[in-house]
């Protein structure tokens, strides 16, 4: 017994370690942002008469609360997380419903999308992706079985995204929205959904989603118009030909940092929506290829996480760096084609590097959860690494008054001694119960 209560506390005592790519490709992300804001908000600032560092300052105040957010997360522990499930999906309705409370609901260029709280607005839509997140890996989790075997289990998860993207398109969101079901989607099919099952939904819901898209004039507008912005330059090819001009201008090594000219009040959001093509006309194709390197980094550590915690039977943990790796990689991915024109206009801000209070806020949070994910795993990797170690040391020797050799030398090498506590590790199946 003093032995077991010895080891248990020792394996209490090992601690993790952040994983340091994903945390060195984070801050580089996050300094990246600070000097783009800094050089794109600065006629946009003075033009609108609040001072030329007003949109810096904003963007550093929310990154200082949103790096203590992170923290906060990066030293919670995850089974505490996972017992809020319930309550964070409850919040995410509760969030999407608040904005149409007069009041506290705000409107924005005819968007009902922002709540207001002591004079500061707050996009509601970001807080909902994480927690969806975390919602939808917590009942992967515990009905891995349910969903792989039957449509019911399937169905539930499906059922949940559509009443949010209802209220989502009711503000209206049509980008966010349909974020949130590819994320859906994607956190089924690595959760081990039965993909026959999977079609249906999919065969229905896509014609659906464009019969959408196609609805309101403004949102087919902007269909017609990525596929010729200059046959319009000066009215709806606006933003996209004047972010082609700045992507051209930018060439191979870019016209130095602030010497952009499309930001001088020609390029609409230009420290926002649109921050990417005044990246590339200040950095060039090169400091393009040095953002989507960042972000492919984060992504992929992000899906290498993943499945170390699936492997380990951490399922929890799995699917929510699934769900992030989804949320940023698609974030991004479409934010990037539409600044280089190879994707309609959606008005998803680039995570982490974009102007925006709430954005900033909650990719940090998603982040700092991500880099407690990857704490825990490795803290849980070098626990079985002490308990094989100590499984296959060979046991003291002891000598007996007669000089016989000791007991442990009939042990074959390599063997666990008879009535070790270490079993033999099963290697888990992917998208099983954990």
């Amino acid at each position: 017994m003093a032995e077991s209560r010895h080891q248990a506390t020792r394996l209490d005592a090992i601690e993790g370690r952040f994983d340091p790519w994903l945390l060195g490709a984070t801050l580089a992300l996050a300094c990246l942002g600070v000097v783009m804001v800094a050089s794109s908000s600065i006629a946009i600032a003075e033009g609108l008469g609040v001072g030329p560092f007003h949109f810096l300052t904003r963007h550093l105040v929310y990154l200082a609360a949103g790096s203590v957010l992170a923290l906060w997360l990066a030293r919670t522990e995850l089974k505490w997380v996972e017992q809020h499930d319930r309550l964070l999906l409850l919040g995410c309705f509760v969030s999407l419903l608040l904005v149409f409370v007069p009041g506290i609901g705000h409107s924005v260029n005819g968007a009902q999308r922002w709540l207001g709280f002591g004079g500061q607005t707050f996009q509601a839509v970001e807080a909902v992706k994480l927690m969806y997140i975390v919602w939808l890996a917590s009942y992967l989790k515990r009905f891995a079985e349910e969903v792989t075997a039957t449509w019911k289990a399937m169905l539930k998860p499906i059922f949940v995204a559509i009443g949010l993207v209802a209220l989502l398109l009711l503000q209206p969101d049509f980008g966010s929205a349909s974020l949130l079901l590819a994320i859906t989607a994607g956190m089924l099919v690595l959760g081990g959904v039965n993909m026959p099952r999977m079609f249906a939904p999919v065969l229905i819901g896509l014609p659906l989603l464009a019969i959408i898209a196609i609805a309101e004039p403004y949102r087919m507008q902007r269909l017609t118009t990525f596929m010729d912005p200059w046959a319009d330059p000066f009215d709806s090819g606006y933003q996209l030909t004047n972010a082609l001009m700045a992507v051209g201008r930018g060439e191979w090594f870019g016209v130095g940092l602030g010497g952009s000219i499309q930001k001088l009040s020609y390029l609409p959001e230009a420290h926002t929506d649109f921050i990417l093509a005044v990246i590339a006309e200040e950095l060039g194709f090169v400091g393009v290829c040095a953002v989507i390197a960042l972000y492919a980094l984060v992504v992929g550590r992000a899906f290498h996480i993943g499945l170390q915690c699936v492997d380990m039977r951490r399922h929890f943990a799995g699917y929510t760096a699934f769900g992030i790796a989804l949320w940023i990689g698609l974030q991004s991915f479409v934010s990037i084609g539409v600044n280089l024109g190879l994707l309609p206009t959606k008005g998803l801000t680039l995570p982490l590097v974009s102007s925006g209070g709430s954005s900033v806020l909650l990719t940090c949070a998603a982040l700092g959860l991500l880099l407690r994910i990857s704490y825990e795993l490795d803290r849980a990797q070098r626990q079985v690494a002490r308990l094989r170690g100590e499984a296959l040391a060979p046991a003291p020797a002891k000598t007996v008054a007669t000089g016989t050799a000791p007991a442990a030398a009939a042990q074959p090498a390599g063997k666990p001694r008879a009535g070790s506590r270490t079993r033999q590790r099963i290697e888990p199946v992917f998208g099983s119960q954990g």
